[in-house]
């Protein structure tokens, strides 16, 4: 996959068949509109185009906007590059592109830097200032501009309109399995180890606390996960258990992200892990004492080993 990161320096790339979006989390719905945009430009000899966003466009548009998202844009570019599209195109968005009406966008961004030959919109998905316009417009402004629109169906899972909402929707609910089904891969969290208050060492259940702050990514229902760990610089995936919550056992006033490495010994501070997140074991629950956590705590320990033992079954 080529990586186009536009900028005024940009030369026009070649004739393309493409889509646009910020495909937050490449799910199963934004797979499958990228294949129709393949498929499309296969059968036409064009080149095919994803057009996504460097940051999401709420976070221009309203100052206050905290992210929650599904991907950081390099694990977003990272699983573009696994769809077999041609080029992936990093439209930068300031300001100056949400005053962008849709069919100025069209002409300047589309027409003029990107050739796009035909455009393939998502069923629900709408571009421009304040999103005002809707399919019939993008239509007619593509007929002006030489650009064929064309409107691709929704993927409907279980009965459900695969959406980056829906996906949000079921991790907010703790409800993994879902989530899974519809990205069509494990949730993955990005995180910095910081430090903590040493609770779980001390329970003999080591711990690194997860800042997320940097990837703006959704965290889930609290409770505890069955995890897979890949530490950076490093390939290989750990096992592992994760708590998130409000420690009640210890009457904690802040959200935490804990992660128990299994058989893991070393200094993670300061590293960026990846979480990938298997299935919720239980709801976070407040204990008598720290004794009656630690010996729950060894249970959904072997509760999760048994389940990986499975999964290598």
């Amino acid at each position: 996959m080529n990586t186009i990161f536009l900028s005024e320096e940009n030369n026009a790339i070649a004739p393309c068949v493409a889509t646009i979006g910020f495909f937050d989390g490449v799910h199963r719905g934004h797979q499958y509109l990228i294949k129709h945009v393949i498929d499309k430009a296969k059968a036409c000899g064009l080149a095919s185009t994803v057009i996504t966003f460097d940051r999401h466009p709420r976070q221009v548009l309203h100052s206050d906007y905290v992210p929650q998202l599904l991907t950081t844009l390099e694990n977003k570019l990272l699983l573009l590059s696994k769809t077999g599209i041609d080029n992936a195109a990093v439209l930068p968005f300031d300001e100056a592109t949400a005053r962008l009406s849709a069919f100025d966008f069209m002409r300047q961004v589309l027409h003029d830097r990107l050739n796009v030959k035909q455009l393939i919109i998502g069923y629900d998905n709408r571009f421009g200032h304040n999103r005002e316009e809707d399919f019939e417009d993008y239509v007619r402004y593509g007929n002006e501009l030489g650009i064929e629109v064309i409107h691709n169906q929704a993927y409907v899972l279980n009965g459900v309109n695969v959406s980056s909402s829906v996906i949000r929707s079921f991790l907010q609910a703790g409800e993994i399995e879902m989530a899974t089904l519809c990205l069509g891969y494990s949730y993955t969290l990005v995180g910095k180890v910081v430090h903590g208050f040493a609770q779980g060492r001390k329970m003999g259940f080591p711990t690194a606390n997860i800042d997320t702050t940097e990837s703006g990514q959704l965290v889930p229902a609290p409770g505890v996960y069955a995890v897979k760990v890949k530490i950076e610089n490093t390939v290989t995936l750990l096992h592992g258990m994760m708590n998130i919550g409000m420690r009640p056992t210890f009457d904690g006033s802040k959200l935490t992200l804990e992660v128990n490495i299994f058989n893991f010994q070393g200094d993670l501070y300061g590293k960026q892990l990846q979480v990938v997140f298997i299935h919720r074991i239980r709801e976070e629950r407040k204990f008598t004492n720290a004794l009656g956590l630690a010996e729950q705590l060894q249970k959904d320990r072997l509760q999760i080993e048994e389940q990986f033992k499975k999964e290598i079954e």
